[in-house]
């Protein structure tokens, strides 16, 4: 942590803001989660079929994809 952020988490502790930006920042990571998971699900054909047939390897999968979208969500919203 830098001066700088220290000065920014204090300012927005006593000010009161902290809560409604740290529940704003969460929301977009939520947001983005379920798209990118989304999103290459379809690329990698990842299916509600797939679900019915073989229910393990998509929660495999699925899991995969949050866990490769959570990397980018730390990279561009949490870190950033």
């Amino acid at each position: 942590c830098t001066l700088y952020d220290n000065f920014l988490y204090t300012t927005m502790l006593i000010e009161g803001t902290l809560n409604s930006y740290l529940a704003d920042i969460d929301k977009q990571a939520q947001e983005r989660l379920l798209l990118l998971t989304k999103q290459i699900a379809e690329q990698e054909n990842v299916t509600e079929q797939l679900k019915a047939d073989n229910a393990m390897l998509w929660v495999q999968k699925m899991n995969e994809f949050q866990s490769r979208v959570r990397e980018v969500i730390y990279n561009e919203i949490i870190y950033a």
